[in-house]
């Protein structure tokens, strides 16, 4: 019997930045995705390409300014368009902590991906790798321009 698959991934990190210096790199998707970016405003979307993992599409769902950004992307689904069953939440969730900012994100809906088991098994597993680099890689920048 398979057992139940897990529904999101949730990691932080404190950032030796400002607010606004970290708010400023996790509104460009192009950062954390791939070289082209997508405007922080909700319902705008786009296809973001990345060299090495392909096209993925992303779209905003909602924005609270320099506290909280939810977007919807199909890295499981790369090359198609955003659709109910091929996507996943990514929740970006910002507060000031002393000099710096705490930043959390939440990635969820990986049991409702329409896909087989094994793909979102997948797609968890290399979205819950894939994180804690993203995570060092954006506080390693937003530290390195503080300096």
């Amino acid at each position: 019997m398979p057992t139940e698959i897990s529904d999101r991934i949730e990691r932080e990190t404190l950032i030796a930045a400002s607010l606004d210096r970290v708010w400023s790199l996790v509104t460009d998707t192009g950062f954390w995705i791939a070289p082209t970016g997508v405007e922080a405003v909700p319902g705008h979307s786009a296809v973001a390409h990345h060299d090495e993992y392909g096209d993925f599409p992303v779209q905003v769902e909602k924005v609270d300014p320099k506290s909280y950004i939810a977007y919807r992307w199909a890295s499981a689904f790369r090359d198609e368009e955003l659709r109910e069953g091929t996507t996943t939440l990514v929740e970006f969730t910002l507060t000031s902590e002393g000099s710096g900012t705490r930043l959390r994100v939440v990635e969820s809906g990986f049991a409702a991906l329409d896909a087989p088991e094994e793909k979102r098994r997948g797609a968890l597993s290399d979205n819950t790798e894939g994180w804690p680099q993203v995570l060092e890689a954006l506080k390693k920048r937003a530290e390195e321009e503080v300096a």
